[in-house]
């Protein structure tokens, strides 16, 4: 994908987000209009086209979706990384299925650009742990993802 806009998600990259992962999202902050950028892993590739995921309730992400819906998602696969841009709503301010309260954000996608510099390639993607209970942090991870193919609006 070098070099070449798309409009949906290729196989590959479809196929990157049916698990969560490492993530960054950028948003514009409704304060300062400058932007913010934030890291998640909750997040899941509905088909080609949509993209949903998940975030604390009390992120100061959902204030800013509430002001302006442009979103834009930082995603490293396929040995590159890839800006995927589009628009935003919030389905839910708080899933009832997840113990835990939050707020899952559709994204609908305008475009996606491989924005990896010239000449270079992805060896690791990047890996993470959890650092609370791993049985609490699997049931919990199970119950978001399980909301995000769901996708109930409030």
């Amino acid at each position: 994908m070098v070099n070449r806009l798309e409009t949906q998600l290729i196989p590959v990259l479809f196929e990157a987000l049916q698990n969560d992962r490492f993530v960054n999202v950028a948003t514009i902050d409704h304060e300062t209009n400058g932007p913010m950028i934030y890291a998640i892993s909750w997040i899941y590739a509905v088909d080609e086209s949509t993209l949903r995921f998940a975030v604390t309730s009390r992120s100061r992400m959902i204030e800013n979706l509430e002001k302006n819906t442009v979103i834009s998602i930082n995603l490293i696969a396929n040995e590159s990384t890839y800006t995927i841009t589009g628009q935003s709503r919030i389905l839910t301010k708080q899933a009832s299925s997840v113990p835990l309260k939050v707020s899952i954000v559709e994204v609908r996608i305008e475009e996606i650009r491989d924005v990896m510099f010239y000449g270079a390639k992805i060896v690791s993607e990047p890996t993470y742990e959890k650092t609370y209970d791993i049985v609490a942090a699997e049931k919990l991870d199970r119950q978001v993802m399980d909301a995000l193919k769901k996708g109930t609006e409030s």
